[in-house]
């Protein structure tokens, strides 16, 4: 008898579990500036309504991923996530595009896609608090890059940014990961790869305009960049939260590192 009670204890259990999981979505977002539709995966959390309206993380994978990177193979577990920092995420496609407008490709328009369209087509299709402070971007190596690059050029759309093991200096790799082919190559267009790096916008940044976190591990091939970067942050005096702890290039990295970024952005959204 006490089998049996505690049989149908743990089923009532478990039914309940599965009765309160955030939803994940794949939608196909409508585009002009990029060659076809956006394939892109939504997680909202399971009390979402018109009514209950959460604040929405954009996480973006890096070179050689897709949409469904995070939720495969780096963090399977985002919609207990969502559920638990009561948060929507949204994950795109980057396409090996490091996020930018390319100059040399007009069927590769990355971030004006971004804030033109794939922005106003969440908004319009889930229960997102549709202001800068309740949205953020964070984003792993090449998405690192691609989100302190999008919400520093538009801290009007992104309140929140961070970076994992992000390439946020490009210009000591202008070789990798396909760059040239958006921008031309350094020894042609110098400036263009001046222009589109993330560590060039510090100056354009104002103290306490964007909330920015940041981090990399210590055996990373990027971890100069991103210590430099944290360096002239501070010579700069933008406020900004730095980690470096043990770690190399590695999803085991940033399925760690994901939950630091959350918690950073739900204590910017409370405020």
């Amino acid at each position: 008898m006490k089998l049996r009670i505690f049989s149908f204890l743990l089923l009532m259990a478990a039914s309940a579990a599965g009765a309160h999981a955030a939803r994940v979505d794949t939608l196909d977002v409508p585009a002009t500036y990029i060659q076809s539709p956006m394939r892109v995966v939504t997680v909202t959390p399971d009390a979402a309504s018109d009514a209950h309206r959460y604040p929405t993380v954009y996480i973006l994978h890096g070179y050689d991923g897709d949409y469904r990177t995070w939720i495969r193979h780096t963090r399977p577990d985002l919609p207990e996530l969502a559920d638990r920092y009561g948060m929507i995420f949204v994950m795109p496609d980057g396409r090996d595009s490091w996020y930018w407008d390319s100059p040399e490709d007009k069927g590769m328009q990355m971030e004006s896609f971004f804030t033109r369209e794939l922005v106003p087509y969440i908004d319009s299709k889930l229960p997102t608090v549709a202001e800068p402070a309740y949205r953020a971007i964070t984003g792993l190596s090449m998405g690192g890059h691609g989100a302190l690059w999008l919400a520093m050029r538009h801290p009007d759309i992104w309140g929140s940014a961070g970076s994992m093991s992000g390439g946020v200096d490009i210009r000591p790799f202008p070789k990798s990961w396909k760059m040239a082919r958006w921008l031309g190559s350094k020894e042609a267009h110098p400036e263009r790869w001046d222009s589109h790096t993330v560590a060039g916008l510090v100056p354009t940044l104002r103290p306490g305009q964007l909330n920015i976190i940041f981090d990399c591990g210590n055996d990373d091939f990027f971890a100069t960049v991103n210590r430099e970067l944290h360096a002239a942050l501070l010579k700069a005096g933008v406020p900004h939260d730095y980690t470096e702890r043990p770690g190399a290039h590695t999803h085991k990295y940033w399925a760690n590192s994901l939950p630091y970024h959350l918690l950073f952005f739900h204590e910017a959204f409370s405020k």
